[in-house]
């Protein structure tokens, strides 16, 4: 079977047959993919099942989902809207357990290269950086009311930027004199403000990811729709994770090694440690980087991390 998805020419999915791959696809079974983006790792996975299976995409994104909504595929379900609630999501269709889960993080080529989007501080545009434009504050919005502190805190935070105080004073400084609107604005206040940068590295990078992160709550959906993964996943059902920073991948790691540990009781507790539930979640294989013809061939790649890991046993509620 062909690939039922045509991506857009401007966006290359990252890790794209290692991701597939680590699902484990099964003909028949049911499959999230949870960042829809242009179809990329969509129409790979629909290219492996069979005529019972079935993908559901999901993407904040207008773009991408009028991108999925094209696809003539009726195994394809098209949800708009973001990942932290999968589950209540997945019930309104009709799916209670899904085989595999992939994540594919951060910003899509084709947001960052549409200057209307505000994403890139490479090109002039409305300073917007919202992966969903019906809702939610733009980032000018925002920077139009916030507190210095709350900014400094979230530029230090999501940005691990060391020079966030005083970039979060130039903003302020700069919003007394007028509304900050566009990310060419803000870049320059930002250059204007830091002192000495990384080489090779645009002064503007971390508190454009910063603001991006902060705006879409990125960390906290990621942290809300992990636990929720597991009890979707039948045994055997596979999650896969491709990252693009260190604050993204640290979670994903840390959740991952925590689920992979049985329960751990106190030293004194009467309980043997072969009667303690298993860990829910078994690792599969070491986290996979792009190789050097990939990270060539797409800069975006250069910073992926892909982690994978497996579901151990069914959930105790649906045991027989």
């Amino acid at each position: 079977m062909k690939n039922a998805v045509s991506p857009c020419s401007q966006h290359v999915p990252v890790l794209l047959e290692e991701a597939v791959d680590a699902l484990n696809i099964k003909p028949d079974g049911v499959y999230v993919d949870a960042t829809f983006g242009r179809g990329g790792h969509a129409g790979a996975i629909l290219a492996r099942l069979g005529k019972a299976g079935r993908l559901i995409a999901f993407d904040k994104d207008p773009a991408a989902i009028a991108v999925a909504r094209a696809v003539q595929d009726t195994r394809l379900s098209v949800v708009h809207a973001g990942f932290a609630h999968m589950q209540e999501a997945l019930r309104a269709v009709g799916v209670e357990r899904v085989d595999g889960v992939l994540l594919d993080l951060g910003v899509s080529s084709p947001q960052l290269n549409e200057a209307e989007r505000g994403f890139s501080f490479r090109m002039e545009g409305p300073l917007d950086m919202r992966m969903d434009t019906t809702r939610g504050r733009t980032a000018a919005e925002w920077l139009a009311t916030v507190e210095q502190k709350e900014l400094a805190e979230a530029i230090a935070e999501y940005g691990e930027e060391r020079f966030a105080k005083q970039i979060a004073r130039a903003i302020i400084a700069a919003r007394a004199r007028g509304p900050i609107t566009t990310t060419r604005v803000l870049s320059q206040i930002v250059a204007e403000a830091v002192p000495t940068r990384e080489p090779g590295q645009d002064p503007a990078t971390r508190t454009f990811q910063a603001i991006r992160i902060y705006i879409n709550q990125e960390l906290e959906e990621l942290s809300l729709v992990l636990p929720q993964i597991v009890e979707l996943l039948t045994p055997g059902g596979r999650l896969a994770v491709i990252s693009f920073h260190s604050l993204e991948d640290r979670i994903v790691k840390r959740f991952m090694k925590s689920e992979a540990q049985p329960d751990k009781l106190p030293s004194k507790f009467p309980i043997k440690a072969a009667d303690l539930p298993p860990a829910r979640l078994r690792l599969i294989g070491k986290a996979q980087r792009p190789g050097s013809v990939e990270s060539a061939a797409n800069r975006r790649a250069r910073s992926a991390v892909l982690r994978v890991a497996e579901r151990t046993e069914q959930p105790m509620e649906h045991r027989a």
